[in-house]
């Protein structure tokens, strides 16, 4: 965005421009469902939740800020509008300001507190990052983000936190040979999870035995976790947790 440098002033002007984008979306599908509505009663929830959207839209506001009803936000989905998502902020600056970042962040973080929780805001130098991109040792490349005290740097933050908003989470099951990790849905059950691996898991489940991955790297190893008593018996009810160890029972 070209400009002054002011974070927020950015922010506001990139909303506008997605805002336009989308309202001009929304009126072509409120005309529409304008002249539905008249012949089609069951179309009166659509056109609730379009008119919403326009009335928020029209002002500039994005409908992340727009404080939609959750059954809206459900309606509009189909029409993949880019203000009804999830927001991943990511705020540049310079190598002059690299101890400026949790500020900048904590700005925009606050700038974003009437959007809800799907929000992340990650600062970082992208200039530092691409240089630290071509270093193709890893152990280069860490010394040079840790020397400008970046830590592992900014790409696994962006990858953690497009992950956590995508509502992807992590298990882990382990064994001798190898140990493995599976995606899954927050909110999915225990069955739901082990149909990852294979759908007789999910159809035949009876019961998962589960430890958080860094209290079982606490003990040690499975069996060990299991002496001590650690390694909880979860049933069908349970909703897995991001970083659960997990070993299932089944029967098919």
């Amino acid at each position: 965005v070209p400009g002054p440098s002011d974070p927020l002033e950015h922010l506001r002007v990139v909303e506008i421009e997605l805002a336009l984008a989308d309202l001009e979306t929304v009126e072509k599908r409120l005309n529409q469902a304008t002249r539905q509505a008249k012949l089609d009663k069951t179309a009166a929830g659509e056109l609730e939740a379009l008119q919403a959207a326009y009335d928020a839209l029209s002002q500039g506001l994005p409908l992340y800020r727009a404080g939609l009803k959750e059954e809206w936000s459900e309606t509009l989905k189909p029409y993949f509008l880019l203000t009804n998502r999830s927001v991943l902020a990511v705020v540049n600056v310079g190598e002059n300001e690299l101890d400026k970042i949790p500020d900048v962040e904590k700005i925009v973080r606050d700038e974003f507190s009437t959007a809800g929780a799907n929000v992340e805001v990650i600062g970082m130098c992208v200039q530092l990052e691409a240089e630290a991109a071509t270093i193709v040792d890893p152990v280069e490349r860490a010394e040079m983000l840790e020397g400008f005290g970046l830590g592992e740097g900014a790409l696994f933050r962006m990858v953690r936190s497009a992950y956590h908003l995508l509502g992807l989470r992590t298990y882990f099951t382990t064994g001798e040979k190898e140990t493995r990790a599976w995606t899954f849905y927050a909110g999915s059950s225990a069955p739901e999870c082990a149909g990852r691996i294979h759908t007789d898991f999910q159809r035949g489940f009876i019961k998962a035995e589960v430890i958080h991955w860094d209290e079982l790297l606490e003990i040690g190893a499975w069996n060990k976790a299991k002496d001590v008593g650690k390694i909880r018996i979860e049933g069908k009810e349970y909703h897995p947790e991001d970083g659960d160890v997990m070993e299932f029972r089944f029967n098919v």
